[in-house]
């Protein structure tokens, strides 16, 4: 059976016309007609009776309808599932940084993987300002920042979840022997931090600076593994995010301090250009990413 028989049958049903079911597809009303013909022939019934001037379906052309309906509505299902399979493929650019990379990102990268293994995912790192300066030029298809809140006229933005900064030292170090460490304690601390451009060490400055410590460091790195293994080796305290910390925490290698005066959060948010396609590969990504809003 041809569908575009279908397709006309429809047409001629919904205006009661086949001159006007003629018109709307853009066939002559002969052209209908052999249609419809072919049609009842098929079926071995009339679908259409004339009656007082004007035609209407019969009680077998009702019938058809339903199911003539139901045919076009799964025949329209099936392309619109191919051609999102068809489009779950090519490869997704992700920004983010070396934490949310290394410690957040892996487990849903993945479960995306194995749902979607056609999907080559390209996972770039950066500080937080590149990134997003990256997003509005075009260089990510999204990024995934751990950082402030952020407000931007040009930018999609989803908090995925607040993460905290912590205070983690050597297990034997002095300030994780006391009771109660107040904030001042700090200014004889040899700091470790992250490289310049790095929101949490901004963060971090701005503590120093509201609480009148003078921000000084005495190591600077850009891997959050080797400030970890720095700490470790007691040559100073550094402020990383849990998530970065938390296997060392559980293992004892490390330890928290906490610090009553040092609540601090950062926001992990999904951002992307407002006026991005959003393909169905990056609608898929976003939507793993933010399931647990």
């Amino acid at each position: 059976m041809n569908l575009d028989y279908l397709h006309t049958f429809r047409e001629v049903a919904k205006w009661n016309s086949f001159t006007k079911a003629g018109e709307m597809l853009g066939y002559a009303q002969s052209s209908v007609t052999t249609q419809i013909k072919k049609l009842e022939e098929e079926f071995g019934v009339v679908l259409f009776e004339r009656w007082g001037g004007k035609i209407k379906l019969t009680s077998a052309g009702i019938e058809l309808l339903e199911y003539a309906n139901k045919i076009v509505s799964l025949i329209d299902e099936a392309k619109q599932s191919l051609s999102e399979q068809a489009d779950l493929a090519g490869s997704l650019s992700i920004g983010t940084i070396e934490s949310v990379a290394g410690f957040y990102l892996p487990p849903y990268l993945q479960a995306f993987k194995q749902r979607y293994p056609r999907v080559n995912l390209l996972l770039q790192q950066n500080i937080c300002n590149r990134l997003v300066k990256g997003v509005k030029e075009g260089k990510y298809d999204l990024a995934i920042i751990l950082d402030e809140k952020r407000e931007d006229p040009d930018l999609n933005v989803t908090v995925i979840k607040q993460e905290p900064l912590v205070l983690v030292a050597k297990p034997d170090h002095h300030l994780a022997q006391l009771d109660k460490v107040d904030i001042r304690m700090l200014s004889d601390e040899k700091l470790i931090v992250t490289e310049q451009g790095c929101s949490y060490r901004e963060v971090i400055g701005n503590l120093y600076r509201n609480h009148s410590i003078r921000f000084e460091y005495t190591i600077e790195l850009g891997s959050i593994e080797a400030i970890k293994r720095c700490v470790a080796y007691g040559l100073g305290i550094a402020f990383l995010p849990l998530m970065a910390v938390e296997t060392e925490l559980a293992k004892g290698s490390l330890v928290r301090i906490f610090l009553p005066e040092a609540d601090m959060h950062l926001s992990l948010q999904l951002i992307y250009h407002r006026k991005k396609w959003l393909s169905q590969s990056m609608k898929q990504l976003t939507s793993l990413l933010v399931k647990e809003i």
